[in-house]
């Protein structure tokens, strides 16, 4: 498989393909299955100052096109990421991308300086996660909000930084020009939807935590929509995310503006599936005699007209 022509450039960060998993999705123990210096990146699940316990179950369950969940950021804390995970991580060459979640700027600032380590690549800013209150709210629904914890994260390391964004918010486009303002390398979009279910035997709803985040491929349509909107307004790359599970879900991604991709729910229907996958968009290049696949990277977006209100703009792709 040649490497070269999948490569891709997200902010600084220079990845052989374009294929990476969504964080919460994957942990060390996915290599009993996959060679993980096949992906593109490795993401972790958010890390947060202090251990969390996570919120109270029932935790996950099954929708028609995908799963709720409402895990609520379990994990034992940064220093335990440091001391006992990082060098788990080490043993791969692909880079390394350590989601963080703090309650406030300057706390998602403490985690991204004390995470500045030998071994981290780059820090995703989870602003996004619905499911540590209850009703979903988070920092990346507001401009305001979003700016203000990028611009505390850029202030704390120099490490490349990438805004995990939420489509629960009603203006995508102002967050993530606010995200780029800020400093943000790259912007991951998007985390999951906000959603409940019901047992009509109890009467009661399904997640102990009431609400949470709905993923799989109900979501495509929606979060693809949102990539293609961001794409002309912003000049750093986007990660697209939600219901990614075969090769052309990548490929509608790429060509609605997206330079990469996170698989997400899909790991747990098939541990073996974005290995399947970037075998696949290895054989679309060949198939399309493409260069590098990133000459398809916004041409969904080509020759689309805006309201002569907008006063921003894109630059050309490299």
């Amino acid at each position: 498989m040649s490497s070269d022509r999948l490569s891709v450039q997200v902010g600084p960060l220079r990845l052989k393909n374009p294929v990476m998993p969504a964080s919460g999705t994957f942990s060390p123990d996915l290599a009993e299955w996959i060679d993980f210096d096949q992906l593109g990146a490795l993401v972790t699940k958010s890390v947060t100052w202090q251990p969390r316990a996570g919120n109270p179950g029932p935790r996950c369950i099954e929708t028609p096109a995908g799963m709720l969940n409402a895990v609520g950021i379990q994990n034992k804390g940064v220093e335990n990421f440091i001391i006992d995970q990082l060098p788990v991580y080490r043993r791969w060459k692909t880079p390394l991308v350590v989601s963080i979640s703090g309650e406030s700027p300057e706390g998602y600032a403490r985690l991204a300086h004390r995470l500045t380590v030998p071994g981290v690549q780059t820090i995703e800013v989870n602003i996004s996660c619905p499911n540590l209150e209850v009703g979903g709210w988070s920092p990346a629904m507001e401009a305001d909000g979003t700016y203000r914890t990028i611009r505390a994260v850029r202030e704390a390391t120099d490490l490349p930084i990438w805004a995990k964004l939420t489509p629960n918010t009603g203006d995508m486009v102002s967050v993530a020009r606010a995200a780029q303002e800020a400093g943000a390398d790259a912007l991951v979009v998007a985390n999951t939807l906000i959603g409940m279910a019901i047992d009509p035997h109890t009467k009661r709803p399904k997640l102990g935590n009431v609400t949470g985040g709905l993923s799989g491929p109900a979501v495509k349509p929606i979060v693809l929509r949102m990539v293609y909107q961001i794409y002309p307004h912003v000049n750093i790359p986007i990660i697209g995310c939600g219901g990614i599970s075969r090769v052309d879900d990548v490929l509608e991604y790429l060509l609605a503006g997206a330079r990469a991709v996170q698989v997400g729910t899909y790991n747990f229907v098939n541990p073996r599936g974005m290995t399947e996958i970037i075998r696949d968009l290895d054989e679309y290049v060949e198939r399309e005699g493409l260069k590098s696949i990133t000459e398809i990277v916004g041409q969904a977006n080509k020759g689309r007209i805006f309201s002569a209100s907008c006063s921003c703009s894109r630059s050309s792709e490299s």
